[in-house]
């Protein structure tokens, strides 16, 4: 009975989440193509079509696929043959490691570690590709263009309003006052003393004035 309503819930419960149907980065990989290792070898043109098999995309790993699409994206926006270490190389290398990631978490929503994996990527992208726009616009917007990436600039800097900061905001601001408070009367002082400087040095200026005058004999 038991195994009977297991059977039954299974039926009747929905389609398993994160099916065959999600498209994935690999799928535009031939099967017929080789793995990457084995492209150059001469030898591979004479072997028979079982080895052939064994040795194409259609026998190999998730992994072995990812190696040829990382390499295919590095090809895409690599300053030259022997560059293997740019930012446009490094660029390459995690948009294809979080398209992975990606492809994953649909079907797999509740990994936490790969999600955490995959902004820790998506964050270090952020920080190449904003590099390049600063110091080489172009090669900037080449990486972006050939690998498909839809860069936004950052969003200005907004501190998140919470209860605490509210209370210290308040507190601070007190302080303030009350030391402005404290400061008032010296600061009065300090006004008066310059106002009277003031008024001391026109007094003079209009005393020598009217001595010179007299000198030159000059009525003022």
């Amino acid at each position: 009975m038991l195994a009977l309503r297991t059977v039954l819930g299974r039926c009747l419960a929905g389609p398993a989440r994160g099916g065959a149907d999600i498209p994935s980065q690999l799928d535009d990989l031939p099967p017929t193509m080789l793995k990457k290792g084995y492209t150059d070898v001469p030898v591979v043109n004479s072997v028979d079509d079982v080895v052939k098999r064994l040795l194409s995309l259609e026998m190999a790993s998730q992994k072995e696929k990812m190696k040829i699409k990382t390499q295919q994206l590095v090809e895409k926006v690599r300053r030259s043959p022997s560059d293997n270490g740019s930012f446009e190389v490094q660029v390459a290398v995690l948009t294809a490691r979080i398209r992975s990631y990606e492809e994953h978490l649909q079907k797999h929503p509740k990994d936490k570690s790969n999600r955490r994996r995959m902004l820790m990527d998506i964050d270090r992208r952020k920080k190449l590709l904003g590099y390049l726009r600063r110091v080489r616009y172009d090669a900037f917007e080449n990486t972006c263009k050939q690998l498909n990436i839809q860069y936004s600039l950052p969003p200005a800097y907004s501190r998140r309003i919470t209860k605490r900061w509210l209370v210290k905001k308040a507190f601070c601001r007190r302080v303030f006052e009350e030391v402005q408070k404290l400061k008032a009367p010296e600061r009065l002082k300090q006004r008066q003393e310059r106002q009277a400087r003031a008024r001391a040095r026109a007094a003079q200026k209009e005393k020598e004035a009217e001595a010179q005058a007299q000198a030159e004999g000059t009525p003022v």
